[in-house]
């Protein structure tokens, strides 16, 4: 099952262990699912790791931007859209799912993201149903 992760589960699931998006986090990296992203995405995570009012040192930032790319599908999305009218920025985690053909695109963002609930046939999901939907 192909997936895309919404900056804010990571976020969540490296900083507060054992919550739903800690175990979706698990769930990839036991290989469970398949995580699809783009530089885009990864370059925003980075940047809130960064930024984030708990601090991480520079090194485990890098482990995290490597685990990404050695263990995701990266893609470079040919296609740019504009259904997030709200919060443009938020189009690159569809515009991955299109490019990678993720079946999800799992977020907390349930002003933005989560109000589409579908695109493509790309369903838009919350951690804690798309653990449900996974039977974790």
């Amino acid at each position: 099952m192909r997936v895309v992760l919404d900056t804010n589960v990571f976020i969540s699931g490296i900083f507060w262990d054992g919550n739903y998006c800690s175990q979706i986090i698990d769930a990839w990296r036991a290989g469970k699912i398949m995580l699809v992203s783009s530089l885009e995405i990864i370059e925003e995570f980075l940047e809130t790791l960064r930024d984030f009012k708990i601090e991480m040192p520079e090194e485990i930032i890098r482990e995290w931007q490597n685990t990404i790319i050695e263990n995701s599908v990266i893609v470079v999305p040919t296609e740019k859209l504009d259904i997030v009218k709200n919060d443009p920025k938020d189009n690159k985690f569809f515009e991955a799912a299109v490019a990678g053909k993720a079946q999800y695109i799992v977020s907390q963002d349930k002003k933005h993201v989560l109000n589409i609930p579908e695109f493509k046939g790309i369903k838009t999901i919350h951690p804690e149903k798309f653990l449900k939907l996974i039977g974790l």
